[in-house]
């Protein structure tokens, strides 16, 4: 191997292999026109109880500050949709996201694997993996390097392939051949996600306001759930997919082909009554290496409560 472009696309092909659906590269630097928007989102308060994506402001805006000669920042996408669904229709819902294993661990696997191959095949690289561990940008590099545009709701959505899918960048002290054409907005008029929030959570198009969001609500806030959200949580008690749900180029969502992402059927198979009578010890079950376990059962247990009363 002796060039930028050879370098890239042996990587895009090695993640690829890897599972990922998607791989994209960009230069690292500054990313200029987000800053202003970050500094109003964070002044509005739109972060709620999520201080600490108040800190490393500049980290968050260049990740050159967060790894040492960083050159590349590349964005891979893994795709999580699944057609099943919990099997009692009155049950407490869960995002389909956790479903299976913790996507934290399974990705942060493959991105070791892929750091690997790169340094075995290329020489001396350094870098760091990313996967919601850190202040990196995930959904603004993934739009720079190409896999999509963010849509109305400040998911990423790619014209082929819908937006149920994780977001995890390497970033890399190596030159690559850079993909420079963002996609374009193809949110058009409509506004289904935004109409369809029950929380309206979508403040703006393309601006969320966390402390009306569902996922945040019962997933990060901490405290007791607000009472004005009383009747309006559609059922769920981890998480949300109805901005997804309701987007059209989901219509083009595949099934996903990573095998720890499989539903697990004891999750799918709780009942209602089942939920509302959950103990500790099924929870720890149930939820072994589970992104779920992010609320601890006290958390998961609230939320089922609240839906309820």
């Amino acid at each position: 191997m002796v060039n930028k472009s050879q370098y890239s696309q042996f990587i895009k092909a090695e993640a690829l292999k890897l599972g990922f659906m998607f791989c994209g590269i960009s230069k690292a630097g500054f990313l200029e026109e987000e800053a202003p928007r970050l500094e109003n989102w964070l002044k509005n308060g739109y972060n709620a109880e999520m201080s600490y994506m108040e800190n490393h402001f500049d980290k968050r805006l260049d990740p050159r500050k967060l790894v040492d000669g960083a050159k590349s920042v590349i964005s891979l996408a893994l795709n999580y949709y699944t057609d099943q669904k919990q099997k009692d229709p009155f049950a407490p819902k869960i995002s389909q996201y956790a479903f299976g294993d913790d996507y934290h661990a399974v990705i942060k696997e493959k991105l070791n694997q892929l750091m690997a191959v790169i340094q075995d095949e290329i020489g001396e690289v350094s870098g760091r993996s990313f996967v919601d561990s850190a202040p990196v940008l995930d959904k603004v590099w993934a739009k720079k390097a190409g896999l999509g545009w963010i849509g109305k709701h400040a998911n990423l959505i790619n014209k082929n392939s819908g937006s149920f899918f994780f977001l995890a960048e390497l970033i890399l002290d190596l030159d690559l051949e850079y993909d420079i054409a963002p996609t374009q907005d193809h949110c058009g008029t409509c506004t289904k996600c935004i109409d369809a929030c029950p929380t309206d959570a979508i403040v703006d198009p393309y601006v969320v306001d966390a402390s009306r969001c569902i996922s945040y609500l019962t997933i990060e806030l901490k405290n007791e759930l607000p009472v004005e959200f009383k009747g309006k949580m559609d059922n769920w008690m981890f998480g949300c997919d109805i901005c997804q749900d309701v987007c059209p180029w989901n219509k083009f969502s595949v099934l996903n082909t990573e095998p720890l992402f499989n539903p697990r059927n004891e999750l799918l198979g709780l009942t209602q009554r089942d939920w509302q009578e959950i103990t500790e010890d099924t929870f720890k079950k149930v939820f072994k290496n589970s992104a779920v376990k992010r609320t601890k059962f006290n958390g998961l247990k609230r939320n089922i409560d609240f839906l309820r009363s």
